[in-house]
């Protein structure tokens, strides 16, 4: 039965499944072993032209039993339905904490027995992992819902869209995972597949304080086998006027120091050689539970075999300014990349108070400035938003101003859409053609420069982690977490290898391998699709 025709919508899965029933997994355990006898037969009579009389009653019997002689005609209707033996399309949209979301769940499902496929039309059921960052990323996820109910697919939707507004009229009646229930989605899956409607939508807590989320050694299935993304925290501290995403992940919730560490030794393990770290705001990270970032990243930092590098994620100005010093000695370290991720959004005071950035330009200089000069090399990655409400042409001339001067080698420009609940939807719009003005400025001013071209003749240490989007290379990073394209060679992915820098684009390198050809793998990186941990789930 598709989504759409569900009737029952259940407010939590408790509703359904007792504390003390037994879990999915004890159940139907021999799941792959049952097959189902007990069908129901509709006898229909013909009247004396042949037609069928509907009015006659349904009747249980055994697909064996003696049929019921030959005026009758037989209209089978299978009702079972055995969890774990459909398959499932997964589909996720937005950051890396969403995606690992999607690994996440995707491993779960494995587990229990589901059969994650690649073409969604071949799907029982369509998982769709939603981002409401901006509002093209949600009309994404909104076409793929009409998409499914077209092509009447089970659907759970998940992620912060429907987090943050559950109550939108396009996933009602849908069954909902949310973003700190990710561990319950085969039980939502189950109860979706049977024709309920289940909606988990709670935050964890521990003696009353918000947890990190769903327990971080939950089964995994990784898209890229040699990268595993950890979510140090969810939410944040800050009240950014245009932002959906904090209606989605709410306040702060931080992993102990200890979990985070156990789950990068476990990665190691099997074969993974790069972590990210992300979250909302991962300088932020340990405030609620009274630790800090640079603990956390010491301890990290301990556990990284040779050949393995660590990614530090985005981190906004005011929790990084409390930990310069450390942060530019954690960068230094030869196995973790010198990169970070500190958005700046306006180069005007003004449009960062209309904002509520918390911070000002002053300060976000001082945090490039300091870890420039103590981190030479290093790579700032940056976001601006375009047509912020009341940006006048001299506060868009300041950001232009900023980026001319540091000529940033990352820079991610957005228009600004507004997000329907957020304080920036109900004040004075930038008109849109000036909106479009703007983009089309700041975006000419980055293309105008090469900030790699310098590095052409240089000697380089990458790690190859990954294939280009052409599919023609294998593409690994530097130290400054620069992207470097090099032949394709099966005995090059994932190991560390020497290049010389032989040509450079506007956002990569290209190296030609020299020397040896590569270290040593830490450990055989598990199989493409294989779950990580090899748990068996039992939800």
């Amino acid at each position: 039965m598709p989504s759409t025709s569900f009737n029952s919508d259940v407010e939590d899965i408790e509703d359904l499944v007792g504390l003390f029933d037994l879990a999915p997994s004890d159940r139907y355990e021999s799941r792959k072993q049952v097959i189902p006898k007990v069908r129901n037969i509709r006898k229909v009579k013909k009247d004396n032209r042949g037609a069928i009389n509907g009015n006659d009653t349904v009747d249980s019997v055994n697909e064996n039993a003696t049929l019921p002689e030959e005026s009758l005609l037989s209209e089978i209707v299978e009702k079972s339905i055995i969890p774990g033996t459909q398959s499932i399309w997964i589909k996720t949209w937005g950051c890396a904490h969403n995606n690992s979301d999607g690994e996440y769940m995707a491993g779960q499902l494995a587990s229990f027995g589901y059969k994650i496929v690649d073409q969604k039309y071949e799907a029982d059921l369509w998982l769709l992992n939603s981002c409401t960052v901006k509002s093209p990323a949600e009309d994404h996820f909104r076409n793929a819902i009409i998409d499914a109910q077209k092509h009447s697919k089970h659907i759970v939707v998940t992620g912060c869209v429907p987090q943050a507004a559950p109550k939108n009229n396009y996933i009602k009646g849908l069954s909902v995972v949310g973003v700190q229930q990710i561990d319950r989605v085969v039980e939502v899956v189950e109860e979706t597949l049977k024709g309920h409607s289940v909606r988990l939508l709670g935050q964890k807590k521990l003696s009353g304080r918000k947890t990190g989320g769903a327990p971080l050694d939950l089964p995994k299935i990784r898209k890229n086998p040699l990268i595993e993304i950890i979510a140090v925290n969810t939410g944040c501290l800050n009240q950014c006027t245009y932002c959906k995403t904090k209606h989605a992940r709410g306040d702060l919730g931080s992993y102990p120091p200890e979990e985070l560490v156990a789950r990068a030794k476990q990665s190691f393990e099997e074969g993974v050689c790069e972590i990210w770290l992300t979250s909302e705001d991962t300088g932020a990270y340990g405030k609620d539970i009274g630790v800090s970032l640079p603990e956390l990243l010491w301890k990290l930092v301990e556990t990284i075999p040779e050949g393995a590098m660590l990614r530090v994620g985005m981190t906004n100005p005011p929790y990084i300014l409390e930990h310069l010093q450390e942060m530019a000695k954690i960068l230094q370290h030869p196995r973790v990349y010198a990169f970070l991720h500190v958005p700046v959004q306006a180069g005007s005071d003004s449009v960062l108070m209309d904002m509520k950035r918390e911070y000002c330009v002053a300060d976000f200089r001082r945090v490039v400035d300091f870890l420039k000069e103590m981190v030479p090399g290093i790579t700032i990655a940056t976001d601006v938003i375009c047509g912020f409400p009341r940006e006048t042409d001299e506060d868009f001339e300041e950001t232009l101003d900023l980026v001319r001067e540091y000529k940033f080698p990352s820079l991610f420009i957005n228009q600004f859409f507004p997000r329907p609940g957020t304080p920036a939807a109900k004040m004075p719009r930038v008109l849109p053609q000036q909106v479009k003005k703007r983009t089309k400025a700041i975006s000419e001013l980055f293309q105008s420069y090469r900030p790699y071209n310098h590095k052409v003749g240089e000697r380089q240490q990458i790690l190859v982690t990954e294939i280009s989007f052409d599919e023609k290379h294998y593409v690994g990073h530097n130290k400054f977490y620069e992207q470097v394209i090099i032949p394709m060679d099966e005995q090059l992915m994932g190991k560390m290898v020497d290049v010389e820098i032989i040509s450079a684009g506007k956002h990569y390198l290209e190296g030609k391998i020299v020397g040896d050809l590569g270290s040593p793998s830490i450990n055989a990186p598990l199989a493409k699709g294989a779950i990580s941990g090899n748990h068996v789930c039992t939800h």
